[in-house]
């Protein structure tokens, strides 16, 4: 796997991985979010993902969109509770144009009052739509419950309320604050030449002045369990549990990880799905989710399914979980789980979009990527004593907080 990187003298990093294909993908990824905003400033990380869409010192909207969409390349963002990023895939010919739009979007964006205000409009629709979405609302509320009265538990999206108080002014103190160079990574995935790479990359970024982050986000959490039922307008029941868990730089992370995709992955022979779905017929949606972060993490399982059923569900989601925590896995069953994220991972990153963004937050975090045959290494290492002892500190019973919405 090759890899190339630089550092610019502002401390912004380049990360270039040669593949042979007329598509190319780059994006700009910047290590802040909405848990870094002050209380005044819930949603604002987000908002500033849309509005930088809306006018530069030398493009107007129409033109920032049709930069990339006129040569059949496409032009995204998103904003995580870590994380915003801003990328496009185009023709790799199409290289310096999308490099530059990138660059223009992400640093020289004038943020008109009246384009904020017609954002404003569109950001609050997408706050309903999440209400109207009840199977994802509940995964932001449940965050909420784990890390009450800390800027992680505040959902990305904000409120209208403080969307209504955002300005100019505002949207630049918050880049000020947290825009910083050296935590920015320029990732690139494509049929480029790796000089014409750097010397694009340098042209357009090393010139920017350095902002260089001066202090650390707090990791220190206090967690407690919790227990809440919401009587809710929805034709089915929703549950969440689960736990806080482990973070970015913990070794256990890879065997949780093999744990969730155990017990609640995307495949359909997960043991949730076959006993939830194919067993008893009582649920259609069921996931289990492991998200790390900077100093905390969070695993959480969900599932939908008609009140009559709920009780039921409870207690076969409870058994799987004993199962993990009393019985250690046997060698064909630990040699399946591996073999089955091992391949998952690999689909996943044949994707060349998902590839560029894997590889550039990997850069961004641990400064470094690995290779397939490094990450299957770390992966073929998890013994099963490893997750016996992962299973019964996340999936303890007296840990687990819970959020269900009940049918009215």
């Amino acid at each position: 796997m090759e890899i190339n990187t630089h550092t610019f003298s502002n401390g912004i990093r380049l990360i270039h991985h040669p593949l042979d294909s007329p598509v190319g993908h780059c994006g700009i990824l910047i290590n802040t979010g909405s848990r870094d905003e002050e209380e005044h400033e819930h949603g604002m990380a987000h908002f500033i993902e849309h509005v930088i869409f809306k006018g530069t010192r030398k493009r107007k909207t129409y033109h920032i969109l049709s930069r990339i969409d006129d040569v059949g390349g496409e032009l995204n963002a998103y904003t995580t509770k870590e994380e915003t990023c801003v990328y496009a895939s185009y023709l790799s010919q199409d290289f310096e144009r999308a490099l530059e739009l990138l660059h223009d979007i992400t640093f020289h964006s004038t943020f008109p009052e009246r384009e904020l205000e017609k954002e404003k409009e569109v950001i609050i629709d997408e706050i309903n739509s999440y209400k109207d979405n009840p199977s994802e609302l509940i995964i932001d509320d449940f965050e909420e419950l784990v890390f009450a009265g800390d800027p992680m538990g505040r959902n990305i999206l904000g409120t209208p309320e403080r969307l209504a108080g955002f300005g100019q002014s505002d949207i630049q103190k918050f880049m000020r604050n947290n825009y910083h160079t050296d935590q920015m990574v320029i990732c690139v995935v494509g049929q480029m030449d790796k000089n014409k790479v750097l010397r694009l990359a340098a042209k357009y970024f090393e010139p920017l002045p350095a902002n260089l982050r001066q202090k650390k986000r707090p990791a220190s959490l206090h967690y407690r369990p919790q227990s809440i039922d919401k009587v809710m307008d929805t034709f089915q029941s929703h549950t969440v549990l689960g736990n806080i868990a482990y973070d970015l730089d913990s070794p256990q992370r890879l065997g949780l990880l093999l744990l969730s995709n155990l017990i609640g992955g995307p495949g359909m022979n997960s043991r949730l799905n076959m006993a939830l779905r194919e067993k008893n017929g009582i649920a259609y949606n069921i996931e289990s989710i492991y998200t790390p972060y900077y100093g905390t993490g969070v695993f959480c399982i969900y599932f939908g399914t008609d009140e009559e059923n709920l009780n039921r569900s409870l207690k076969v989601v409870h058994r799987e979980l004993r199962r993990l925590r009393e019985a250690r896995l046997g060698k064909l069953q630990l040699h399946n789980a591996i073999r089955q994220l091992k391949g998952q991972i690999t689909i996943a990153n044949e994707n060349r979009e998902n590839l560029m963004l894997s590889i550039g937050k990997s850069y961004m975090l641990y400064n470094k990527v690995d290779s397939r045959e490094e990450t299957w290494s770390k992966i073929d290492a998890i013994q099963a004593s490893d997750l016996l002892e992962i299973a019964n500190e996340v999936f303890d019973p007296a840990q687990l907080s819970y959020l269900i919405y009940r049918q009215s």
